[in-house]
């Protein structure tokens, strides 16, 4: 029986603006994304251990890739934008398929992401250009 496990190389991954993909941003190098849980304890008189409960608090996710061209700056500047209110209504929507061997394509997509410092750095001479997105939303869907 063949492995179902995926690497990097069987994912895709699309930022999308306004219903728009920005398919030129294509050289990532790495993605994640985490359910943001929050576990609650409570003791109490009388009881021997303690109770425990959860909160979900949305989801976080990160992307970092290299330039290819001048197109990352038009994402960056919708992201900038938005959060200044010259276009409060944009929405960013992040989306991942993932490629198992046995065919199985689950698409995973964040709808309307939130940004924090976005960083573009260049390690030293030898270094390509990485821009990292540090991003969140309230929750995620597998389509």
């Amino acid at each position: 029986m063949s492995s179902q496990r995926i690497k990097g190389q069987e994912v895709e991954l699309q930022f999308v603006v306004d219903g728009k993909v920005q398919d030129t941003i294509t050289a990532f190098r790495s993605f994640e994304i985490a359910a943001k849980l929050e576990q609650k304890e409570e003791a109490y008189l009388g009881e021997k251990t303690n109770r425990y409960d959860e909160m979900f608090n949305g989801v976080r996710g990160r992307a970092e890739f290299h330039t290819e061209n001048k197109d990352v700056f038009t994402l960056i500047q919708s992201i900038i934008d938005r959060a200044t209110r010259r276009t409060p209504g944009t929405q960013i929507n992040v989306k991942a398929t993932l490629n198992y061997p046995n065919g199985d394509r689950p698409r995973i997509l964040l709808q309307d992401v939130f940004f924090g410092e976005i960083p573009l750095g260049f390690g030293s001479r030898a270094d390509y250009g990485a821009v990292s997105l540090d991003f969140s939303c309230s929750n995620f869907k597998v389509l």
